[in-house]
Parts: structure tokens; C-alpha cells; sequence
């Protein structure tokens, strides 16, 4: 009895351990493509349990999880002939399972590869203050790029983010006297700017000051009361300012007769 059941029992464990091997989970970030016979299914499976029957089904994971490329340094050639060395990073995933496992072999080296000949050819297109300056359009556009490129096989480019640029010493050292120039003149114009209020405050306290003779006084015994303040051997002489235009006539008209008498 024994010996007859033993065929069954060795059959029922084969099937068992078929059935065991055949159970696949998938987790929650995860797709599996099944390729029945060589054909694909309509729609990818997961997450959870799944069959795949071996050997007539052969499945392919694939992770919708957002991927962060970093795209190896480029040697740039800007407009204005700057050679500069730009680093990016690409972030990505997946929104149609089937087209990244059947039209393309490596969907992440084929983005990587995207990235590297469209980093190069759209900062080849710009100048170099404007790839300094105007950083978040360019990573738009290269990102629209890429995108597009990259939509026939089911792949979402997020973000371009231009990492790193890395200038040729000599552009650093002119970019510092740049610098430096530009922050004299500011300091030029904002000194002379100075300058310029403070002589026309002085013009209109002098118009003020013309207005009432008897205000120039006042300030003048001001300006003796604060320096017998401090404690010092200063000795101030007050000399009326009409005396010093008396003798400033005097001294005209005396000029004036000299010249008269050599004539």
C-alpha cells in the first residue's frame, strides 16, 4: 500500500513546492511585469501576492520609487567661449511599468545619457552670466528636455538640478577684480552722493541763516559756549564778522587807489 502511494505523494510534494516557488510579493513601491510565452501582459502585477508559473511566465520588477541620478561632470563650451566643467542631478521614476521594461534595456542609463548630451548642449547655447545668474530657467528647460525624450518609455523626469560649476582659475581671478571694481564704484557714487546732500544742506542753513542776521550771532555764541565746555587752554577771541567786511572794503578800495595812482 505503501509502495503504491508513494508516486502520488512524490507527485503531490512536487506540485506543492511548484506552487511555493511560484508565489512572488511584491511590495508597495513595486511592479512586476510578466512576460507570459514571451509576450507581455496588458497590465503589470503587484503590489502583494502574485503566480508567476515558471517556466512559461518571466516576471520583471520594477520600482516606481523616485531615483536620484547624479550626471558625472560635462565640459561646457558657453557662448562667450568659457570652458567650465558642470555636474547635475536628475530626479526620475517610472509611470508605465511595461514601456521601461519593453522599449528600453536600462532605462536609468539611458536618462543618464539624455542628461549628459543635453546638459552640454544647452549651456553651450548660453553665456556665462547667464548660466550663474538665470540657473533655475536653465534646469527647467533641461528638464523639459529631457522629459520629453525620456516619456516614449515611461520614465517622469522630475527636476534638473544643476549640481556644481566649476571655473578655470584665470575666470576666478577676473570675476574678483570684476567684483572688486564694481563694489569701488558703488563706494564712489554713495560717497559722492553724500557729498552732494550734505553741501545742499549746507546751502539751504545758509539761506535760512540769511533770512534773520541775528540767528548767525546766536550760533556763533553757540558754538563758544560748547568749547568753554571742555576742559583746555583754548583761548577764543570773538571778532564780529561786520569788522572782518569793514576791513575786506578797506583793503578793496585801498587796492583800488594804488592802481589808480600808477596809472
Amino acid at each position: 500500500m505503501f509502495d503504491s502511494m508513494t508516486p502520488v505523494l512524490i507527485f503531490a510534494a512536487i506540485v506543492v513546492l511548484y506552487l511555493l516557488n511560484s508565489v512572488k510579493i511584491l511590495r508597495e513601491y513595486e511592479r512586476g511585469v510578466i512576460f507570459r510565452l514571451g509576450r507581455a501582459l496588458a497590465t503589470p502585477k503587484g503590489p502583494g501576492i502574485i503566480l508567476v508559473f515558471r517556466p512559461f511566465d518571466q516576471m520583471v520588477r520594477i520600482s516606481l520609487r523616485q531615483d536620484v541620478l547624479e550626471v558625472p561632470a560635462q565640459d561646457v563650451i558657453t557662448r562667450d567661449n568659457v570652458t567650465l566643467k558642470v555636474n547635475a542631478v536628475v530626479t526620475l521614476y517610472v509611470v508605465d511599468p511595461n514601456a521601461a521594461a519593453i522599449k528600453v534595456a536600462n532605462y536609468v542609463y539611458q536618462t543618464s545619457q539624455f542628461a549628459q548630451t543635453t546638459l552640454r548642449s544647452v549651456l553651450g547655447e548660453v553665456e556665462l552670466d547667464e548660466l550663474l545668474s538665470h540657473r533655475d530657467k536653465l534646469n527647467l528647460k533641461i528638464q523639459t528636455i529631457i522629459d520629453q525624450r525620456t516619456e516614449p518609455f515611461g520614465v517622469k523626469v522630475i527636476s534638473v538640478e544643476v549640481k556644481q560649476v566649476d571655473l578655470p582659475e584665470q575666470m576666478l581671478r577676473a570675476m574678483a577684480k570684476q567684483a572688486e571694481a564694481e563694489r569701488e564704484k558703488r563706494a564712489k557714487v554713495i560717497h559722492a552722493g553724500g557729498e552732494f546732500d550734505a553741501a545742499q544742506k549746507l546751502v539751504d542753513a545758509a539761506a535760512l541763516l540769511a533770512t534773520e542776521p541775528i540767528t548767525l550771532q546766536l550760533r556763533y555764541l553757540q558754538t563758544l559756549t560748547e568749547i568753554g565746555v571742555e576742559k583746555n587752554t583754548t583761548i577764543v577771541f570773538p571778532l564780529p564778522i561786520e569788522l572782518m567786511t569793514l576791513f575786506n572794503k578797506l583793503g578793496a578800495t585801498a587796492t583800488a587807489k594804488a592802481e589808480s595812482e600808477k596809472k
